[in-house]
């Protein structure tokens, strides 16, 4: 059974039908997906050395813009310990560049929250918490962080946290998922955000 699915227990039969095929991940059932990115948006310019910095583990990127195309792989593995794990691969097709944001997620089974490994290597932590709304979407929204620093893991005080909103919808008319990012700190507002759609693919 997917952690997504124990994580929602009984709010996943909610979710919209194929919002329940995309989060059904386990080794036989990986989900790749195509897209385009409406916009892309990024904070204040003072910060451009940080997300250029993040991109050397795969978590953050100056570049904004609006039509970006991307992709999205997500695949289930097991980690040392035994221990079931979801690889998040998102890549965004620049016109002369790709940036990732990338993430290991796994079950807290005593928490019922997912957590969420950001970057390659893990750079920051953060717990997530998800919900289904009444009309089938999934929202999900980032609590504690910590920084990661090898072995060892730092909290990370609130006011110097990135917090995460998250909201998944599936688009009938259009046949297309779609998505919203927003990531905002309490003193300096939005920090990152994008937006955009996407559809399954079968291709390897």
């Amino acid at each position: 059974m997917s952690i997504y699915k124990k994580v929602l227990k009984n709010e996943f039969e909610a979710l919209h039908p194929m919002l329940q095929k995309r989060y059904d991940i386990s080794a036989k059932k990986p989900f790749q997906a195509y897209g385009v990115m409406k916009t892309i948006k990024g904070g204040p310019k003072w910060l451009y050395p940080f997300f250029l910095l993040g991109v050397k583990w795969k978590l953050l990127f100056p570049e904004h813009g609006q039509s970006i195309p991307f992709s999205i792989v997500n695949t289930a593995q097991i980690s040392k310990n035994g221990e079931e794990q979801i690889h998040w691969e998102r890549i965004f097709y620049f016109e002369e560049k790709k940036r990732f944001f990338n993430a290991l997620m796994s079950l807290d089974h005593e928490r019922l929250v997912i957590k969420d490994y950001l970057g390659e290597p893990s750079l920051f932590y953060s717990d997530l918490s998800f919900h289904v709304s009444q009309n089938g979407e999934v929202r999900i929204e980032s609590k504690d962080q910590r920084l990661v620093l090898g072995p060892i893991e730092i909290p990370v005080p609130k006011f110097l946290q990135g917090l995460a909103t998250v909201t998944e919808t599936y688009i009938e008319e259009r046949k297309v998922f779609s998505i919203k990012v927003e990531v905002r700190n309490p003193l300096i507002g939005l920090l990152f955000a994008y937006e955009g759609e996407f559809i399954p693919n079968e291709r390897p």
